[in-house]
């Protein structure tokens, strides 16, 4: 091999090396860039509590024993968000009777862990009815993980989130009046949508305001138990007898 070849051959890896290290660099930067939980939800996470149980990337909000209904809601976050900006909503419907469960994802985006539910299923053997819900991101990847896992559960919820697939399982989509993160006319497949009047995007978590979205004329709480509502709902429909 003549030695400009050569030359030519080791400047073309440097330079494929280089961009490599570049596009690292700035996705690095990138997922640094996320939102925060803000301090109601960091409470609920650090309170002790014996319905709490934390196993890694998962985080499990227990009903109390004579309100279990032996049903559990597995949820993806949505993107760029810290995920325990979502424990006020799980534990609120903790509360009712449903056991939760919260999935901490790879850089904070669902699409790096897709069959996180894999894992969470074998954890909760008494689970009688399983479901698997999603915000945003969390929810199109969620839709994407049940295309083929369909016999495992009951149902799919989608918050501000629409199926990236065609499924014949029961699904729930939710969104808010003041939605802009959404594409409202890719719902028109879901047979059971639901509208929160007031709402937007970003309050089915505690994490601020989110950049584009509408301005939400209900509190986080209420468009938070107005979800729960439509939830129960859907389970108590839905579920195994």
């Amino acid at each position: 091999m003549k030695a400009n070849t050569k030359k030519k051959i080791r400047i073309s890896i440097f330079i494929v090396l280089i961009v490599i290290i570049i596009s690292m660099g700035s996705f690095y930067i990138y997922t640094l860039d996320y939102y925060r939980a803000d301090n109601d939800a960091i409470q609920v996470v650090t309170a002790e509590s014996k319905d709490l149980d934390i196993l890694g990337n998962i985080t499990i909000f227990y009903p109390k024993d004579q309100i279990d209904t032996h049903s559990a809601m597995i949820f993806y976050p949505g993107g760029k968000v810290e995920a325990i900006a979502y424990a006020p909503l799980l534990s609120k419907l903790s509360s009712t009777g449903i056991t939760t469960i919260l999935v901490k994802m790879p850089f904070n985006l669902a699409v790096f862990n897709i069959n996180a539910a894999d894992n969470v299923l074998s954890k909760l053997p008494e689970i009688k009815n399983w479901y698997i819900a999603g915000h945003s991101l969390g929810g199109a990847m969620a839709s994407s993980y049940i295309e083929k896992n369909e016999d495992k559960f009951q149902g799919l919820i989608l918050l501000g989130a629409y199926p990236v697939n065609e499924s014949s399982i029961p699904t729930l989509a939710i969104y808010g009046t003041y939605d802009l993160g959404l594409d409202k006319s890719k719902l028109e497949s879901v047979e059971n949508k639901f509208e929160i009047i007031g709402g937007n995007h970003a309050y089915y978590g505690n994490y601020g305001e989110q950049e584009g979205d509408g301005v939400a004329t209900i509190t986080r709480e209420e468009q938070q138990a107005k979800a729960v509502e439509l939830i129960i709902e859907f389970m108590n429909n839905n579920s195994l007898k």
